[in-house]
């Protein structure tokens, strides 16, 4: 029986239509229709029946998430069972006379969960809800604006600067925006300006694309970071720690940063250029939180020291960023330091974020392990000229492919999932000697993060997008312009900056 679409309350006598099931569930048929297509395909002689079997599943994924058919963690779910019976009915690699069998093929579906990137993640939402549930964040936030001019050009710096600032202590980038975005409206609102002028338009854009910028900086700073070190930690038993990853993307951060200043100003200049209530609403802004508690005192003391930690890993300790994360979040359970709550973090935790990313580290491995991503890097890298190319030309086709299929995707997680997987692999194809496979998949991994041309590529940039400041033929324009100078950035440093620290 089809739905029924009910009329408006108080729409007495409306006509009822009918909801058409097949045009609101397209995505999901294609994806059906791209998972048995492949599966009724014949096995390529060089692949294994269970390689054969993840392709089917990887399609599936990846047009399920490209669509956005079903929810995130429902996606999650559904790719598990997927593994389950696909993998389980198909003989094992290790020893083709058996079956894996659907116990070992679940085992294999849920081995995301144990990888300690996933402690990481789970982790960083659990700080990012201590920052909400304290107003740490909007208060650190507010201090940095407090101090800017009230020149338009000072606040548009300001905020960059924000976005450096709350990266460093909320590792969760949704939940980063979702902070930020309250208080550039404030911002707005106290230069009494149009929400829909060009200045409204450019902060806000300015506010989400440079959480965007430091997603690529940090380590910590998202998700999809952790994914592409899970992969690496997995692969080759070696790990990238928090300062090396600060090291090699750092500047490329901070360029982008003065771009994005120049980007955004240049590209949507504010109608006003400096307005003197401005930086008192800031002020009366920051004197309604009140005196700083107690709790956003230790917070704050334990964000510092982690940081500190994440910092000197390999240097001054062997903790890994993973144990120091989750130590702190320990600490701020425990009776006596009284940062929060079970009942305060559970209702703020995205666990679908966290089913996704468990369940995207399973399909990315058993894509290596069924060497299923091995056979379809094999015909990359004949297709595109790899085999004895350049690092450098081989860094720049893989991140113009990244971009464009990022156009496809609304989240990172998800196409580092699905990407960073192959990309070892394909860099594991290649003849060329010398080259630093980790370092270029971190590289690479930079560009996973680009999500600066479509407001659906990320879910921070749809968080700023519902505050109907911008419209998003501004945010393409200017997108696509950052995108531009970002790719221009990685060739650069890949022929200088990162060629020298050697992961070129």
């Amino acid at each position: 029986m089809s739905n029924i679409a009910q009329p408006a309350p108080g729409a007495a006598g409306s006509v009822v239509k009918p909801v058409n099931w097949i045009a609101s569930n397209w995505g999901l048929l294609a994806a059906i229709a791209a998972l048995v297509t492949i599966l009724l395909l014949p096995t390529p002689a060089n692949l294994p029946v269970a390689g054969h079997h993840m392709l089917a599943i990887l399609a599936f994924a990846v047009i399920l998430w490209m669509t956005e058919a079903v929810d995130y963690a429902v996606s999650a779910i559904v790719i598990a069972v997927l593994m389950a019976f696909l993998l389980g009915l198909a003989p094992s690699v290790a020893n083709p006379k058996i079956l894996l069998g659907t116990s070992g093929a679940l085992t294999l579906a849920f081995s995301g969960f144990a990888n300690t990137a996933l402690v990481l993640v789970a982790s960083a939402l659990f700080l990012a809800a201590a920052m909400t549930v304290t107003g740490l964040d909007k208060r650190i936030a507010l201090s940095i604006l407090s101090r800017t001019g009230t020149e338009t050009h000072h606040v548009v710096i300001g905020t960059i600067f924000v976005g450096f600032v709350i990266a460093l202590m909320v590792p969760s980038t949704t939940a980063r925006v979702a902070c930020l975005v309250p208080i550039t409206l404030g911002i707005i609102s106290a230069y009494g300006v149009n929400k829909r002028g060009a200045f409204a338009s450019m902060l806000m854009i300015t506010t989400v694309q440079a959480a965007s910028i430091w997603n690529v900086g940090i380590k910590t700073a998202a998700a999809q970071n952790m994914v592409a070190i899970g992969f690496i930690e997995k692969a080759f038993n070696q790990t990238i720690t928090w300062l090396d990853w600060l090291i090699a993307a750092g500047p490329f951060a901070i360029l982008m940063c003065v771009a994005l200043y120049f980007v955004m100003t240049r590209m949507m200049p504010p109608e006003v250029a400096e307005v003197p209530g401005g930086h008192e609403g800031i002020r009366k802004s920051l004197a309604d939180l009140g005196p700083i508690k107690a709790s956003e005192l230790k917070l704050l003391l334990l964000s510092l020291t982690l940081i500190g930690f994440w910092a000197t890993e390999g240097i001054l300790h062997k903790f890994d960023t993973s144990t120091t994360t989750i130590t702190a979040v320990a600490l701020m359970f425990m009776p006596g330091f009284g940062i929060l709550t079970w009942k305060d973090a559970q209702a703020r935790i995205p666990w679908g974020t966290v089913i996704l990313f468990g369940v995207g580290i399973s399909l990315g491995t058993a894509l290596l392990q069924t060497n299923a991503a091995t056979w379809l890097a094999n015909i990359a890298v004949a297709e595109f000229g790899l085999k004895n190319a350049t690092a450098l030309f081989i860094l720049g086709t893989m991140s113009l492919f990244l971009v464009v299929i990022h156009l496809g995707f609304a989240s990172a997680t998800a196409l580092a999932s699905a990407m960073i997987p192959i990309v070892i692999a394909v860099l594991k194809g290649v003849a060329t000697p010398g080259i630093n496979i980790i370092g270029m998949t971190m590289l690479l991994q930079f560009v996973v993060s680009f999500g600066f041309i479509l407001v659906v590529n990320a879910p921070q940039n749809m968080v700023a997008y519902g505050t109907e400041t911008f419209n998003a033929r501004d945010f393409v324009r200017t997108g696509l312009v950052l995108t531009v100078v970002a790719l221009a950035l990685v060739m650069l440093l890949g022929a200088t900056y990162w060629r020298w620290l050697g992961y070129v």
